[in-house]
């Protein structure tokens, strides 16, 4: 199985990138094929609302944003992982995930109402890290993550999620935390298996 990791932090080699560096290693040491995107690094603007997918389900900007739909459409598994800003995303981030506009269009535009109560494109995970401890940290984000894996036509299938870790590589020392998110790839991959009946 294909597994993209999303690195949604501004930040190099912060907290939510060890995680799911972790995660990652995990999916592979499960038998996954690892590929991964830093949206830190991506040239794109956000979604300007201008209409351009809606007939066609693809997006006319010019951009990076190009280059990431097919990683996007060839997953089975999307890690995303960011630190909480504001009690949200990441610029960053957010902007990709905006930019999926156009896959919720093309899934309107292939799928019937009913079909859509179904996913069929792969799962979709959340890693996330905050640096407090709210009771309501995590809500707006995890809402978000449904709603972008909605749009690509994955299940959204879980979360870790790390409260009072804030300090640049604070994490590496919880070793339990690092643990955590490396077997949290590894189920990744072998629910996956399940499901597929072991094939993958």
């Amino acid at each position: 199985m294909n597994v993209l990791g999303i690195y949604g932090s501004p930040r190099k080699r912060g907290n939510s990138d060890i995680l799911l560096d972790k995660a990652l290693e995990g999916a592979e040491s499960a038998g996954a094929e690892i590929t991964r995107l830093y949206a830190r690094d991506l040239k794109m603007v956000g979604c300007i609302e201008c209409g351009g997918c809606d007939k066609t389900g693809k997006c006319v900007i010019k951009d990076d944003m190009q280059s990431v739909y097919p990683l996007l459409e060839s997953a089975d598994a999307i890690i995303l992982s960011v630190p909480i800003f504001f009690y949200g995303v990441p610029s960053q981030a957010k902007a990709l995930v905006d930019r999926c506009q156009a896959s919720w269009r093309k899934r309107m535009l292939t799928k019937t109402k009913e079909q859509r109560k179904t996913y069929d494109s792969g799962k979709g995970y959340l890693i996330s890290v905050a640096a407090t401890s709210g009771k309501s940290l995590f809500d707006g984000t995890i809402l978000m993550a449904k709603y972008f894996y909605d749009a690509l036509d994955m299940s959204y299938e879980g979360e870790l999620l790390v409260r009072k870790i804030d300090k640049k590589g604070a994490i590496l020392e919880h070793p339990e935390f690092l643990k955590e998110a490396y077997d949290f790839g590894i189920q990744i991959v072998n629910d996956n298996n399940k499901k597929e009946g072991g094939n993958e």
